[in-house]
């Protein structure tokens, strides 16, 4: 067997193209024992994973949605889905924005001086849809002694604010809102600040406090 995993290593490394290291996925679960792998690592494109006898894991893919538990065998990620030699994979299309996963440039970097509170536009003059998270607690990605603040910008609720302090946050980057008993309104828009930073993004009127594929609810502020 370790023979076998070997050569498709070996085979990945000459196949694998030169990707840049974006993030492509997300680690949402690793069972038994991963070298160099855990609970909320990012993964990138062109990466190797090797899983022994009794291991899995499950990615989820910021592109596509694509959520994968895999067990056994050596995986390669891909960009979008990854490639699996001598092991199981099942694959599953979870509701997810990727605009949420990672929210553009422009959004990040507004000002301070910036207000969201006015509906944004499309090039075509439509109301422009704003990112979507799929779980009324959203899991935030943000620096670790911040402070995020989390605005409702088309009703009235109490403002949340939540110091990120390191040892509540998952991994030392990422807090999360169904850990800390933290809810959201379905179909409801939302400012969050960060610093001298705004991003606006809404819960899908659908969404419910029901566990929730990580993707579905990751917004990255950092």
């Amino acid at each position: 067997m370790k023979s076998l995993i070997g050569a498709c290593v070996g085979a990945f490394c000459l196949a694998a193209p030169a990707w840049a290291e974006t993030p492509a996925a997300i680690v949402e679960d690793v069972q038994g024992k991963i070298d160099g792998i855990a609970f909320m690592d990012y993964v990138a494109p062109g990466k190797i994973i090797k899983l022994g006898p009794k291991a899995s894991i499950t990615l989820s893919y910021l592109k596509s949605c694509q959520r994968e538990t895999i067990s056994e065998g050596v995986v390669l990620v891909g960009a979008e889905q990854s490639t699996v030699q001598l092991g199981e994979v099942k694959r599953e299309k979870v509701p997810c924005d990727t605009n949420a996963a990672k929210l553009s440039e422009r959004e990040a970097n507004q000002s301070a001086a910036t207000t969201f509170r006015t509906v944004r536009s499309d090039a075509k003059g439509a109301p422009a849809r704003l990112p979507t998270l799929y779980g009324v607690s959203p899991l935030v990605q943000a620096k670790a002694g911040s402070t995020l603040m989390i605005e409702r910008t088309d009703g009235k609720e109490p403002t949340i604010s939540v110091p990120l302090k390191r040892d509540a946050m998952v991994g030392g980057k990422f807090y999360d809102f169904a850990k800390a008993g933290k809810t959201l309104t379905p179909g409801g828009s939302y400012l969050a600040i960060l610093g001298a930073k705004r991003y606006t993004f809404q819960i899908d009127a659908s969404a419910t406090s029901s566990p929730t594929p990580i993707i579905g609810r990751l917004l990255r502020l950092e």
